[in-house]
C-alpha cells in the first residue's frame, strides 16, 4: 500500500501491485498517477499505476506486463510465428507459464514474461530488483522444457520510457543470475521490449538489446 496526496490535498491509500523492492520508485514526494475503482469487492478505492522518475514514466503494476504482452500477441504486434496461444498454462512443478504458443507445424513455445523497472544507471534497466526464488525456478523449468524438445523464451518487458538496454542484476540476486545463465546455456532464448507509456495507457514499444547477449532474439 502507498499513501498518496491528491491535487486537492486529500490523502488516500492506494494498492500497489508490485511484489518487488520497487528500488528507485519509492521516494517521498514523487509524482504518481493512481486509478480509481468502484468495485465493492476491493478494499481500496485506488491503485497506483505510474510514477515519474527523473523525467521518465515508469509503470508500477507488474501485473500489467502480461496484459500488455497478451494484447500485442492478439494484434500480432508481437509475432513469434505461432498460430495460437493460451495464457497461464500449467507446467513444471506446480508452475504456470505466462503464455504457451502452439502451431501444428512447430514445437510448442513456452513464453515467460518478466516486468522490468529497475534502473541504477542511465539508460540501463535490470531484472530483478530483489531476490526472486520464484524467478530462478521459472528459468530452471524453461530450461527443462527446452531439454524436453520444446522452445522457450523469457521476455523482459521494460515498463520505463528511458530504457536503452537490459541486463540481469546478478549482484542483487546471484542465484537468479546463475539460473538465467544456465537456462540460456540450455537453449532458452531472451527477448527484450520497451513500452510506450502515458497517462492513458501502456502498450508494447520497440525491441531493446540485452547487455552481454546470449541466445537473444
Amino acid at each position: 500500500m502507498a499513501d498518496v496526496t491528491l491535487e486537492d490535498g486529500c490523502e488516500v491509500t492506494a494498492h500497489v501491485a508490485n511484489p518487488g523492492s520497487m528500488m528507485g520508485m519509492n521516494d517521498v514526494g514523487a509524482t504518481v498517477w493512481i486509478e480509481p475503482n468502484d468495485d465493492p469487492k476491493r478494499k481500496l478505492r485506488y491503485s497506483w499505476k505510474l510514477i515519474e522518475v527523473d523525467g521518465a514514466m515508469v509503470g508500477v503494476d507488474t501485473g500489467a506486463a502480461n496484459k500488455i504482452v497478451k494484447e500485442a500477441l492478439q494484434s500480432s504486434v508481437l509475432d513469434f510465428g505461432y498460430s495460437d496461444f493460451k495464457p497461464e498454462v500449467k507446467y513444471g512443478e506446480g508452475s504456470r507459464v505466462d503464455f504457451l504458443l502452439t502451431d501444428k507445424s512447430k514445437l510448442d513455445l513456452y513464453l515467460e514474461v518478466k516486468s522490468v523497472t529497475l534502473s541504477r544507471q542511465s539508460g540501463l534497466v535490470e531484472f530483478p530488483d530483489s531476490k526472486t526464488a520464484r524467478g530462478a525456478k521459472h528459468m530452471a523449468e524453461l530450461a527443462e522444457m527446452v531439454r524436453a524438445g520444446h522452445s522457450a523464451i523469457v521476455l523482459f518487458l521494460v515498463q520505463r520510457t528511458d530504457a536503452v538496454q537490459v541486463d540481469v542484476a546478478r549482484d542483487i540476486d546471484p542465484n537468479y543470475g546463475a539460473a538465467f545463465d544456465a537456462a540460456c546455456a540450455a537453449g532458452v532464448r531472451v527477448v527484450c521490449y520497451g513500452c510506450t507509456i502515458d497517462t492513458k495507457g501502456i502498450v508494447l514499444g520497440k525491441q531493446l538489446p540485452l547487455a552481454n547477449a546470449v541466445n537473444s532474439v
